[in-house]
């Protein structure tokens, strides 16, 4: 797989269309040196060499788009299989008017990254749960999707075509954004006639603005993210524009994020707008069971195992708003959030805030988790992809 990486790669090096012109200013502004800004607009970006990195500013990441070199596209049509992707240049994909995704939101997201380990290697978390996660949301939304080899395989080329784009050890990581959309033009309402499967990338740092600090988070009322039978359980991308409403609402006094409730009953806690949530009292960890309205993160599963592996029970429920009140410690997880304390919650105009004093269960969560992720702690579960 590497070597056919690698030849793909020489091909798309060699193939004369520029960078786009875009994706240099933005680079452009995250170097501090002229000569990297100037060989991000050569013609071939494997003259950006690694001591040209050196001024790159990995401290100051953020969770910003900046695209990598390289992206990876496939193409099926329906009733069909994805056979054959290949890398490219980063750049604008062409759409009909009347493409399915466009008119009819038929598409799924993912999210993913690659490491560096703390020998070197490039290393990927668990890319394989993303791949059947996929596939499940493609069955609920009609699509075809990639086989969980040809996903897997896919994320390899990609991190590997972009290795100089991921952090050094514990500066970040390279986010990795594989999407499933019906490109096909269609006017009815109806399965798209062609799907492409596309991955970009791009380094990122911590998601929140707050970096590591504990997040204040708001219960929203009015706005839900989901509801019962709907694609809330999925990666859809018809889930993430509905909680820009009650997230800008949010931050414009003051919150972190928001935390939805149920749209049952409005009682129940379900997740925040791109993460699950967590409480913590005693030796018991909650969070809300999957219900077909919450997303099943791949963070959260992980975590939920390293939690029981290190002695605490485990509880997938329906968790009351109300137990917010009493709880010992509340956090959020999520590929783009990792394991994020939260240090106040607003409910009702009533805010309950939380000790961070001593060492946090979710602290604790958090280390085991960026150990298996670097190398530095025994990967027991077998998450660990490297790539040579």
């Amino acid at each position: 797989m590497i070597q056919r990486a690698r030849a793909s790669l020489r091909h798309v090096l060699h193939k004369s269309s520029p960078l786009h012109s875009s994706i240099s200013k933005v680079r452009a502004r995250h170097l501090s040196s002229v000569n990297v800004a100037a060989s991000l607009k050569a013609d071939d970006p494997s003259t950006l060499t690694c001591s040209e990195l050196d001024n790159f500013d990995w401290d100051n990441l953020g969770f910003n788009l900046m695209p990598a070199e390289f992206m990876y596209t496939m193409k099926c049509s329906k009733g069909e299989n994805f056979t054959q992707g290949e890398l490219c240049r980063y750049g604008n994909i062409e759409l009909s008017p009347s493409a399915c995704v466009l008119n009819y939101g038929q598409g799924l997201l993912e999210g993913a990254k690659a490491f560096r380990g703390e020998n070197g290697r490039l290393r990927l978390f668990r890319p394989e749960q993303n791949a059947i996660r996929m596939q499940i949301g493609a069955e609920r939304m009609c699509m075809p999707s990639p086989s969980t080899h040809q996903f897997v395989e896919a994320v390899k080329e990609i991190a590997l075509a972009n290795h100089r784009w991921i952090p050094p050890t514990g500066k970040g990581s390279l986010y990795i954004r594989p999407l499933l959309m019906g490109s096909g033009a269609i006017l009815g309402v109806a399965p798209s006639p062609e799907y492409t499967f596309l991955i970009y990338a791009s380094p990122v740092g911590n998601y929140f603005k707050e970096g590591t600090a504990a997040l204040n988070m708001y219960v929203e009322e009015e706005f839900h993210r989901a509801s019962r039978g709907g694609a809330g359980g999925i990666k859809a991308i018809t889930n993430y524009s509905p909680v820009l409403k009650a997230q800008a609402n949010a931050k414009n006094r003051g919150f972190s994020d928001v935390l939805y409730l149920d749209s049952n009953s409005k009682t129940n806690i379900e997740e925040a707008s791109s993460s699950n949530v967590f409480i913590v009292k005693g030796n018991v960890i909650s969070t809300p069971a999957l219900s077909g309205t919450i997303l099943e993160g791949i963070t959260r599963k992980s975590i939920i195992e390293i939690a029981k592996d290190l002695g605490y029970k485990v509880e997938e429920r329906c968790v009351k708003v109300e137990e917010l009140n009493d709880a010992d410690e509340v956090f959020c997880t999520g590929t783009a959030a990792g394991v994020a304390p939260i240090g106040s919650v607003t409910y009702q105009d009533k805010r309950v805030n939380y000790s961070m004093e001593g060492q946090l269960i979710s602290q604790k969560l958090y280390s085991t988790l960026v150990g298996i992720q670097r190398g530095l702690i025994e990967d027991k579960w077998g998450w660990i992809v490297e790539i040579d």
